[in-house]
C-alpha cells in the first residue's frame, strides 16, 4: 500500500508544518499525526485532526461541583469512575477525525455507525483507483454452520488458490470496462472512436465491493469506544476489525487513561442480566444451578457458561 502522489505530498507538506497552541494537546497523538498505517492489501488509516485528551473530559466532569482534584492519580481515578458507571457525555467533549481507505463492502459497514460525520471520494466527480481488495488465503473460509454471518473451516489450499485467482480476474475484466466506459485509461489509449463515454455515475455500476474508496470520519471519543467494542471484537469480519486494532492502538496514544478504563471495563469486561447475577450469586453459596433453574434461554446459558468458563 503507498498514498497516491498527491496524498504523499499533502502529508509531507503538514509534517512540516509547526504551529503555538494555546489548547491542550495529546503528546502521543502529536507524534503520529498524519502519518500513514497500513491496513489489509492497500487500505489505511491516518489522523487527520482530534480536540481534546484524558484532561478534557476531566475538566468536562467536574464543571458541576467545581474545581475538584488535580493530582494525575485522582484524573486517572475519576476517569475510571466515570466509565466503570457509564457516565458518558464527558467522553463526548473528545473528537478525532480519521482519513480512512477502505473497501467498499467495509465501508458499508461502517457507515452502519451513524454516531458520526463523513464525507465519501465521489465516484461521481473522479475516477477510482485500480485498486481491489484479495483476501490472503489463511483468511478465506467457508461458510459458518451455525452463525450465518460468519466464517467457518478453513478452505483447502487448492480451492484458496483459485478463489484468489477468481477474484482477482473478476476485479481486472471489471475495471477494464469501467475504463471502457469511460473512454479513457491511465495509458492514455481512446476505446470508442467517436470519443462518446458514459457518465462517471453509471460507468461506476459495475465494479465489485473489494475495490477501495476513502472516508473523512469525524467522531466522538464515547461513540468511537462504541464502534471498537462491536469492531474489535472476534465475532466482527475480519476485514473491519484489523482497521478496529489500528485506531486501538491510536486510542492508547491519544487518551492513554481512557484506554486503560476502557480495556478494564468495557473490552475486557462483561455485562450480565438480573438472571445470571442471581446465578453468579447462588454459585458463591455452593449451590448447584442448571439452565432450567437460571430462567435464561438455552442460547444465553450458553454464553453464560462460556464467559464464566462453565463448559464442561
Amino acid at each position: 500500500m503507498a498514498p497516491s502522489q498527491p496524498q504523499e505530498q499533502e502529508i509531507q507538506d503538514l509534517k512540516k508544518q509547526s504551529q503555538p497552541t494555546r489548547r491542550d494537546i495529546s503528546p502521543g497523538l502529536e507524534e503520529v499525526l498524519y502519518e500513514i498505517f497500513p491496513v489489509l492489501d492497500h487500505g489505511f488509516i491516518r489522523i487527520i485532526d482530534y480536540m481534546g485528551n484524558d484532561n478534557a473530559i476531566v475538566q468536562a466532569a467536574r464543571v458541576s461541583y467545581g474545581k475538584g482534584t488535580k493530582k494525575s492519580t485522582e484524573d486517572r481515578a475519576l476517569i475510571h469512575y466515570l466509565l466503570r458507571h457509564a457516565h458518558t457525555t464527558p467522553f463526548e467533549m473528545c473528537e478525532i477525525k480519521f482519513h480512512i481507505k477502505l473497501p467498499f463492502f467495509v465501508a458499508r459497514q461502517w457507515l452502519r455507525h451513524r454516531t458520526a460525520n463523513v464525507n465519501e471520494y465521489s465516484a461521481r466527480y473522479s475516477i477510482l483507483d485500480k485498486e481491489f481488495y484479495i483476501p490472503s488465503k489463511e483468511h478465506l473460509a467457508k461458510q459458518s454452520s451455525f452463525n450465518k454471518q460468519g466464517r467457518g473451516a478453513p478452505l483447502s489450499s487448492e480451492y484458496s488458490e483459485y478463489v484468489c485467482d477468481l477474484l482477482r480476474k473478476d476485479a481486472e475484466l471489471c475495471y477494464a470496462h469501467y475504463e471502457e466506459l469511460l473512454n479513457e485509461d491511465r495509458e492514455g489509449r481512446v476505446f470508442n472512436p467517436e470519443k462518446e463515454s458514459l457518465a462517471r455515475e453509471l460507468a461506476r455500476i459495475n465494479l465489485p465491493l473489494n475495490f477501495y474508496t476513502q472516508i473523512y470520519w469525524k467522531i466522538d471519543l464515547h461513540n468511537l469506544m462504541h464502534f471498537l467494542t462491536l469492531r474489535s471484537d472476534s465475532h466482527a469480519q475480519y476485514e473491519i476489525r484489523v482497521y478496529a486494532e489500528v485506531m486501538l492502538e491510536l486510542l492508547k496514544r491519544w487518551v492513554p487513561y481512557t484506554y486503560e478504563a476502557y480495556i478494564q471495563y468495557r473490552r475486557g469486561g462483561a455485562c450480565l442480566s438480573k438472571n445470571g447475577l442471581a446465578v453468579i450469586k447462588r454459585m458463591l453459596k455452593h449451590q448447584k444451578v442448571t439452565q432450567e433453574e437460571s430462567g435464561m434461554s438455552q442460547r444465553e446459558w450458553t454464553e453464560f457458561s462460556d464467559l464464566l468458563d462453565l463448559s464442561p
